[in-house]
């Protein structure tokens, strides 16, 4: 199953280069791109359960930066010997709350950059009020 999806990327990938006119033949960038994709694909093939790919695969229809940084994540998890066994749908469900409910909390952070020296102070409330 694995291997037929990846056949079809790359007969779809050299497709496209031939009709850029590159005439079949990959740059080394290009060739460089394409193994990058089918080592990631082949690892999340590994570690994702064929539910939780089919819930990735819809997520970066939506919103592929999200997917992307979610693949990151498990590659990383996987290349460091954190997961045990495939990742299910549900423990996706549950990774993707996790990195929104953190990103959010990034994202709703006050910073306040207060400026020394003039500004003011508690001496010039008392001076205003003695003015009056």
């Amino acid at each position: 199953m694995a291997d037929d999806d990846l056949e079809q990327i790359r007969r779809a990938r050299l497709q496209q280069l031939r009709e850029q006119g590159n005439d079949g033949e990959p740059s080394e960038q290009d060739a460089k791109q394409q193994r990058e994709s089918t080592q990631r694909t082949s690892i999340l093939t590994q570690i994702l359960t064929p539910e939780a790919a089919d819930r990735l695969g819809r997520i970066r229809l939506v919103k592929e930066s999200r997917a992307t940084d979610m693949e990151n994540r498990l590659i990383m998890l996987a290349k460091t010997g954190q997961l045990r066994a495939k990742v299910t749908e549900a423990q996706l469900k549950e990774l993707l709350g996790a990195v929104a409910e953190q990103q959010e909390k990034e994202e709703s952070r006050i910073v306040v950059n207060r400026r020394g020296g003039g500004g003011w102070d508690d001496d010039d409330l008392d001076d205003l009020l003695k003015d009056v």
